[in-house]
C-alpha cells in the first residue's frame, strides 16, 4: 500500500503553515476552525478562560487582562485568534463559529456552555499584531497611541493619523460626516476614503470642504490645517471615549482589545510597561469589564518584569488570566492534521509492526540518549505516527529551539506546532510514493527549514551539493549526512551523534541492514572529515559553518611536538589513572619507583625501582620482545594497546595552541563562540583520550625484571599494582627476613631493656636472622677498619635486596645492642642500652650521621673481677652484676647517686658556715673525675680499678662530715641563731660577764675559720652549756625591762580612766586604749629582744597623750553646750533687736588661736634629783621656762 493512499485527509492539500492574526480570507479561516485541534492542554486553557471571562457577564470587574505566553510556535497567536472567532462568534460560510466548536467540546459540555453564554451578546474583536500596526519609534507612549490608533479604527476614523481622526471624530459629533464626505469628493474628485492618507496634499480641498460644511473661517481651517500632526492624547481621554461607546451599547455588550506579540513590542522598556500597566487598570476601572485587554507574549508576565516586581506590582493584578502555552502536544495536533489513517490503512500498518517488531527493536536502539529519545513501543503507536519515528516530534521541537537560539534562523521560523506541521507534510510528501516498510530519515526535516536559515549554514549544504554534483571528494549520500549533522548539531546532550545514532536516524526502511548502514555512513563520515565539513570529537560528530571550517582547517596546522604530547600523556596516566605516589606492599611497605613514559620522566628521580609506560608513540624496534626483556632489568615495561588515545589528546593539544594564540575578546562574537566550542571539544576530547587511555591497559603488555608476565588484574590501577608486586617480590628477596615490625620507639625501648623477650626461648626470638645480617656486616666493616655510622646501616637495608623500613633496621640494630653484641658511640661516649636517646640517635636523619655503631669489644674477665671486688667492698653489696653492659649500668649509677648525696650535702651550706665544706667539693670532683671515663666500658672498668685507693681516703674523709649532719647539726644551728639574735642588745650586756663569757665560747665554736684546715667536732656538744648560761641571763634582764614597761602601761591607762566614761564619747575612746594597751602588752611578752623593748616606751606615751588630748576637747565642748543652754531665753530676745545691725555690716570673723608645740624632752630635762629641795628647784625652773615660752602665743602643747 503506497503512503498516500493511507492518510483519512489528502496529504498534498494545503495547509498554513503559520497562521497570522490579520489572515481573514473565509476559506482559510474555514479551514483553520475545521482542522484546530483541541488538545489535552489546549482544553484546558480553553476551561481557564471561559470560566472566567463568562463570569463577567454575572457580575463587574475590573480585571479585564489576560496575558497568552508561549515561545516561538507554541501556538499562542493562533489560540488568541481562535478565541476572537470565537468570541465574535464569526459567521464563515454561513456557519457560526461557535457551532464549529460544538463537536469539538461534544465530551466536555460544561465547558461548551460557558463558550456557547460567552458568545449570545453582542461582541466586538480589535484583532491585531502590534509589532506590526504599533510605531517604529518607540517612546514611552507608544503602547497608549496604538490602542488609540486601533479604536478609532475600530470607530471608521483615519486611526493611523491621529490629527486626522480627531477631525473625523469631530464631524461625527456634528452629524456632518456624510455632508463632508460628498462635499470633499465634489471638490477633490476623489473620495474622502480613498484620499484621507494623503490629505496634505489636499490642503485647498481639505479647508475649503471644513468652511463650507462646519461654518469655519478660512483662517480658522487654515490654522487646524497647519498645526502640528502630533497630537496629544492622554489614557484618560481615551478610556473615557471608550467607556462613551461601550456605554451605547447594550448592557452586555463587549469589546476586546486581541493584541498579538505585545510581549516582544515592549520587551523590558520600562516606560512601555508602565504605559501598558496604567492602560489596562484605567480601563479595568472605568469600563468594568465591558473592554478586555487580550495579549500574547514569548515570555510569561512574571518574567518579563522579574528584575523590577516592584515597580510592576499592578500590572499582575490586571492580567488576572495567564495561559502558558508549549508545543508539548505538537505531536498530538500532527497525529490529528495530517497522519491520521483510514481504517484499513491503520490495521494493515499493524500487521506490518507485528511482523517487524524484532526488526524495528533492533534498529531503535539509540545510544547515550535521553529516554525519551525511542523508538516505537507498539503497534498502535507505529500506526498512528507512521511514517515517522517518536522520536522525531520530541528532537524536532528541540531542534527548532536550538536553532532559534544560537541564532541561525530568521525570525519567522516556529519552533512549535505550526512550523512542524509544515515539516511534517513535506517530509510525508516526499516518501508518499513509498509502501509501508518506509520510514522518513531525519536529514529530510532539514529541507524543511533550510530557507530560514542563515546563509553562511546554506552555503555549506550547497557548497558540499556541488562538490558531490562535480565529483570533488563528496557523495550525494553524504549530503543527507551533513544535512542529518546540521540537524543534530546543538542537541547533542539529547542525543550525541555518533556513528550508531546516526545509522538509525539516516535509516529510509525498517528493514534496513544496519551493519551495511554504518559501513557506508562510517565512509560518508571520513569523507566529510578529510573535506572539512565536520569534525569529530570522541565518539561524535559535529556538522562545521564557514567560520568553524576555517578555524578548523588552522587547528590541523598546528604542530604538537610529539615530546609534548608525551609529558600530556605522562600526566595523565601518573595524576588521574595511577596516582599512586609510592607503591605499598603487604600493606606496610612503601616503595618509591621512579615513572616514565616513552623515555621521558614524570616527576623527579626517587628509588631503585622504575615503571615505564611505552605508547604507541614508541618506534616499533624498541617494542620487540628480546629487547624489552632485557631492557626490564629492575623495572616494569608496559606496553599499551593501540587505541585512540593518542590522536585525541594530540586534537585537544592543538586547540589549546591554537586558542592561545588568538586574542579571543577582542574577535566578533561569532568567532569567539566557534573558538570557545573548540575548547569545549578540546576538553572532551581529553575526557575521550583518557577512557581510551584506560582500555589500552586493558590488552597491554607487561616486561618485569627481564620476564614478559602475564597480568590478570581487570583495572590499570591492579594491573600495575600486580605487576610492581611482582617487582618487588623479586628484587628485594631479603625483605622476609623482617618477621616483626616495629611500629614505634616503645617497641625498640621494649627490646633495649628486654621485655620485648620475656618468656621467648632463646634463638627464637623476632627477626634473629634480619639480626645475624646486621651482625655480620658490623664484623666486615671491623675487618676492613672501616668507620660505620648509623646512617651507612640504615642506607645499606634501605636498598636493594631488603629495603627494610627505618624502624625495623633501629630496631634489629636495638636488639644487637641489648645482646652486647654491637656498640653505640655518639660525640665519641659508648650510649648504654638504658640511654632514653637510643631510639632518636638510631632513626633521626640528623642524628643518625654523627652515631657510630661497630661490633662489640668485651672488658676482661680479670679486670671484671677487679672490678666487682672493689664494689663489694666499696658499697658493701654482694650482688654485683657479671655482664659487661651490667656492671658498667650499676658502676654509674652507685656513683651518680652518690655524687648526688653529696651535692645534697653541699646544698645544706648554703647561707651556713657548717665545717669541712671543702672536702665535700673535692669527693665530688673525684667522682666527677671517675664518671667522665664512662664514655667507653673498658677505660671505664680500668679507671674505677686505678683510682680505688682515692675512693676509699674519700670515703674515710666524709665520715665525719655524714655524722655532723646526721647528728650535731641541730645543734650548731641553735647556737648560731642565738648568737646572731643577742647582736641587738650587745650595749645592754656590758655590765654582765657571766653572760659575755659564755657567748664569746659560743662564737669561737661556730664562726668557722675557712683556712684552719681541721674542724674539732668533739666541741660541738659543749654548746649546750654555753647556750643555757647566755639565755638564763638574758631572760632576767628581759623580765625586769617588762616590769619598766608595764608600769608605764599602767600609768597611761590610769590618766586616761579619770574622763566620764558615761560620756558617750569619752567611753569610745577609753575602750579603743584599752584595747591599745591590751595588744600591747601581748607584744612586750613576747619579745626578746631588750631594744626592741625600749622601742615601745614612746608608743605608749604618745597614745595616752591623744586620748587625753580628745578627752579633754569632749568635756571642754559639753561646758559651753550647757552654759548655751541657760542663756537661750535672753539670746533669743537680743537676736530679734540686733537682726539688722547684725546684717547691716559683715560681722567680725573669730580671731584664730596661735598655739606652739613643744616635745616633752625639752621642757622636762634629764635629772637625777636625790633630796627635796632638788625637785623644788626643778620645779621652779620648768615654770620659768613654761611662762616665757607663753609670753609669744595663745597656747603651749606639749607632745
Amino acid at each position: 500500500m503506497k503512503i498516500q493512499d493511507m492518510f483519512y485527509d489528502d496529504i498534498n492539500r494545503e495547509i498554513k503553515g503559520v497562521i497570522q492574526v490579520d489572515q481573514d480570507a473565509e476559506n482559510i479561516i474555514e479551514q483553520e476552525l475545521t482542522e484546530y485541534v483541541i488538545t489535552r492542554e489546549l482544553k484546558k486553557h480553553f476551561i481557564s478562560f471561559f470560566n472566567y471571562y463568562s463570569e463577567s457577564y454575572d457580575r463587574q470587574t475590573s480585571d479585564i487582562g489576560v496575558w497568552i505566553s508561549g515561545f516561538f510556535g507554541s501556538g499562542k497567536s493562533h489560540f488568541l485568534k481562535i478565541l476572537s472567532y470565537i468570541l465574535e462568534n464569526k459567521e464563515v460560510n454561513k456557519v457560526k463559529t461557535v457551532e464549529r466548536f460544538r463537536e469539538k467540546f461534544e465530551d466536555d459540555l460544561a465547558t461548551f456552555m460557558m463558550i456557547d453564554k460567552s458568545t449570545k451578546a453582542s461582541t466586538d474583536t480589535i484583532l491585531f499584531n502590534i509589532d506590526i500596526e504599533g510605531s517604529m519609534i518607540k517612546n514611552k507612549t507608544a503602547v497608549l497611541r496604538v490602542f488609540a490608533k486601533m479604536f478609532y479604527r475600530h470607530l471608521g476614523f483615519y486611526g493611523d493619523n491621529l490629527k486626522v481622526a480627531k477631525l473625523e471624530q469631530y464631524i461625527e459629533r456634528k452629524g456632518k460626516t456624510e455632508e463632508f464626505r460628498q462635499v470633499f469628493e465634489e471638490k477633490n474628485g476623489e473620495s474622502w476614503l480613498n484620499s484621507r492618507d494623503v490629505f496634505d496634499f489636499c490642503e485647498d480641498e481639505v479647508i475649503e470642504s471644513l468652511v463650507e460644511v462646519l461654518g469655519m473661517s478660512e483662517i480658522s481651517a487654515r490654522n487646524w490645517f497647519d498645526s502640528s500632526e502630533e497630537v496629544d492624547i492622554s489614557i484618560g481621554q481615551l478610556v473615557s471615549e471608550m467607556k462613551d461607546y461601550v456605554e451605547k451599547k447594550p448592557d452586555d455588550y463587549r469589546l476586546l482589545f486581541m493584541i498579538d506579540e505585545v510581549g516582544q513590542y515592549v520587551g523590558a522598556d520600562t516606560d512601555m510597561l508602565l504605559n501598558l500597566q496604567s492602560l489596562v487598570e484605567k480601563i479595568g476601572s472605568e469600563c468594568m469589564g465591558k473592554v478586555w485587554v487580550m495579549c500574547t507574549g514569548q515570555e510569561a508576565l512574571d518574567e518579563i518584569i522579574r528584575t523590577r516586581a516592584d515597580e510592576f506590582s499592578r500590572i499582575q493584578s490586571r492580567f488576572k488570566t495567564r495561559l502558558t502555552l508549549s508545543s508539548t502536544a505538537a505531536d498530538e495536533v500532527i497525529q490529528k492534521r495530517i497522519l491520521k489513517k483510514k481504517d484499513k490503512a491503520r490495521v494493515h500498518l499493524e500487521e506490518v509492526y507485528n511482523q517487524e517488531k524484532n526488526v524495528m527493536d533492533n534498529l531503535f536502539k539509540f545510544k547515550g540518549a535521553l529516554g525519551d529519545i525511542r523508538g516505537f513501543e507498539g503497534s498502535n503507536e507505529f500506526s498512528i505516527n507512521f511514517p515517522f519515528v517518536p522520536y522525531q516530534f520530541i528532537l524536532m521541537q528541540k531542534v527548532f529551539s536550538q536553532i532559534r537560539k544560537y541564532g541561525n534562523v530568521g525570525k519567522h521560523l516556529s519552533g512549535g506546532e505550526r512550523s512542524m506541521l509544515s515539516g511534517f507534510q513535506e517530509a510525508a510528501q516526499r516518501v508518499q510514493k513509498k509502501d509501508e516498510y518506509a520510514i522518513i530519515p531525519f536529514w529530510m526535516f532539514y529541507d524543511t527549514v533550510h530557507t530560514f536559515l542563515d546563509s553562511s549554514i546554506r552555503r555549506v549544504v550547497e557548497r558540499a551539493e556541488r562538490a558531490a554534483s562535480d565529483d570533488k571528494g563528496l557523495e550525494l549520500y553524504d549530503v543527507d549526512v551533513l544535512k542529518l549533522l546540521y540537524m543534530v548539531r546543538y542537541v547533542n546532550d539529547e542525543i550525541p551523534a555518533s556513528i550508531d545514532n546516526i545509522v538509525i536516524m539516516m535509516a529510509e526502511d525498517i528493514r534496513v541492514d544496519k551493519i551495511e548502514q554504518k559501513n557506508k555512513i562510517q565512509k560518508s563520515l571520513d569523507r566529510l572529515i578529510r573535506q572539512n565539513y565536520i569534525a569529530r570529537t570522541g565518539e561524535t560528530y559535529n556538522f562545521l559553518t564557514d567560520e568553524e571550517q576555517d578555524v578548523e582547517r588552522e587547528i590541523k596546522d598546528e604542530y604538537i611536538e610529539p615530546s609534548e604530547i608525551t609529558r600530556k600523556i605522562s600526566e595523565m596516566i601518573f595524576a588521574e589513572i595511577y596516582t599512586t605516589k609510592k607503591y605499598r606492599y603487604e600493606k606496610k611497605y612503601d616503595f618509591d619507583f621512579d615513572k616514565k613514559v616513552d623515555g621521558i620522566n614524570y616527576g623527579n628521580p626517587l628509588g631503585e625501582m622504575e615503571l615505564e609506560i611505552l605508547t604507541i608513540a614508541t618506534n616499533v624496534i624498541d617494542k620487540q620482545e628480546l629487547r624489552l626483556m632485557t631492557s626490564s632489568k629492575n623495572k616494569v615495561i608496559v606496553v599499551l594497546d593501540d587505541t585512540e588515545y593518542y590522536n585525541f589528546i594530540e586534537n585537544a593539544m592543538r586547540i589549546d595552541k591554537y586558542a592561545r594564540k588568538k586574542n579571543i575578546p577582542q574577535l566578533p562574537k561569532s568567532m569567539q563562540d566557534i573558538i570557545r566550542n573548540k575548547q569545549d571539544d578540546a576538553e572532551r576530547f581529553k575526557e575521550d583520550a583518557l577512557d581510551e587511555l584506560k582500555e589500552a591497559f586493558k590488552e597491554a603488555k607487561f616486561y618485569i625484571d627481564g620476564n614478559r608476565t602475564t597480568i590478570k588484574a581487570g583495572t590499570p590501577q591492579n594491573k600495575i599494582d600486580e605487576a610492581l608486586e611482582y617487582l618487588v617480590s623479586n628484587l628485594y628477596n631479603k625483605l622476609g627476613l623482617i618477621t616483626k615490625n616495629a611500629t614505634s620507639d616503645e617497641d625498640i625501648y621494649m627490646i633495649l631493656d628486654g621485655r620485648e623477650d620475656d618468656g621467648v626461648m632463646a634463638g627464637l626470638e623476632s627477626n634473629r636472622r634480619a639480626a645475624a645480617e646486621v651482625e655480620t656486616y658490623l664484623i666486615a666493616q671491623n675487618e676492613q677498619h672501616l668507620p660505620t655510622s648509623m646512617a651507612d646501616v640504615q642506607k645499606r637495608f634501605t636498598s636493594i635486596p631488603y629495603h627494610w623500613r627505618e624502624i625495623d633496621i633501629a630496631a634489629v640494630v636495638a636488639r644487637l645492642i641489648y645482646e652486647q653484641k654491637a656498640t653505640i658511640k655518639y660525640g665519641g661516649e659508648t650510649i648504654r642500652a638504658s640511654d632514653e636517646r637510643l631510639p632518636e640517635l638510631l632513626r633521626k636523619r640528623s642524628e643518625t650521621g654523627k652515631t657510630k655503631i661497630q661490633k662489640r669489644e668485651m672488658i676482661s674477665i680479670q679486670k671484671m673481677k677487679e672490678a666487682r671486688d672493689f664494689l663489694r667492698h666499696f658499697f658493701d653489696i654482694m650482688d654485683i652484676p657479671e655482664d659487661d653492659d651490667g656492671l658498667v649500668d650499676f658502676i654509674i649509677r652507685k656513683f651518680e647517686e652518690l655524687k648526688e648525696h653529696y651535692s645534697k650535702l653541699e646544698e645544706k651550706y648554703e647561707g651556713k658556715n657548717y665545717p669541712d665544706k671543702k672536702k665535700i667539693l673535692e669527693a665530688k670532683d673525684l667522682l666527677l673525675a671517675l664518671l667522665d671515663a664512662r664514655k667507653d666500658n673498658i677505660g671505664f672498668v680500668n679507671k674505677l680499678i686505678d683510682m680505688g685507693d682515692k675512693l676509699e681516703d674519700m670515703q674515710e674523709d666524709m665520715e665525719a662530715v655524714e655524722d655532723f649532719f646526721k647528728v650535731q647539726v641541730s645543734i650548731f644551728d641553735e647556737a648560731t641563731n642565738l648568737e646572731s639574735l643577742l647582736r641587738f642588745d650587745l650595749d645592754y650586756l656590758q655590765d654582765e660577764k657571766e653572760i659575755n663569757d659564755a657567748l664569746n665560747k659560743i662564737r669561737l665554736i661556730v664562726n668557722i675559720n675557712p683556712k684552719k684546715e681541721d674542724f674539732d667536732y668533739g666541741d660541738i656538744p659543749k654548746l649546750n652549756g654555753y647556750m643555757e648560761r647566755v639565755k638564763e641571763g638574758h631572760n632576767k634582764l628581759l623580765d625586769n625591762k617588762r616590769q619598766e614597761i608595764f608600769e608605764i602601761v599602767r600609768q597611761c591607762m590610769e590618766e586616761i580612766h579619770k574622763g566620764d566614761k558615761y560620756d558617750t564619747y569619752i567611753g569610745n575612746i577609753i575602750k579603743e586604749t584599752d584595747d591599745f594597751y591590751t595588744q600591747k602588752k601581748k607584744e612586750i611578752s613576747e619579745t626578746l629582744s631588750l631594744r626592741i623593748l625600749d622601742g615601745f616606751i614612746p608608743s605608749l606615751w604618745a597614745e595616752k597623750d591623744k586620748a587625753v588630748k580628745d578627752i579633754i576637747s569632749i568635756e571642754k565642748s559639753n561646758n559651753v553646750e550647757e552654759k548655751s543652754q541657760k542663756d537661750q531665753d535672753g539670746e533669743e530676745e537680743r537676736a530679734d533687736s540686733n537682726y539688722v545691725k547684725e546684717n547691716d555690716g559683715e560681722s567680725e570673723p573669730e580671731k584664730k588661736k596661735h598655739i606652739k608645740k613643744f616635745y616633752r624632752q625639752a621642757i622636762f630635762p634629764a635629772r637625777i634629783l636625790e633630796n627635796e629641795g632638788e625637785i623644788k628647784e626643778y620645779v621652779k625652773t620648768i615654770e620659768r621656762n613654761l611662762m616665757t615660752l607663753l609670753g609669744d602665743c595663745d597656747g603651749i602643747e606639749i607632745n
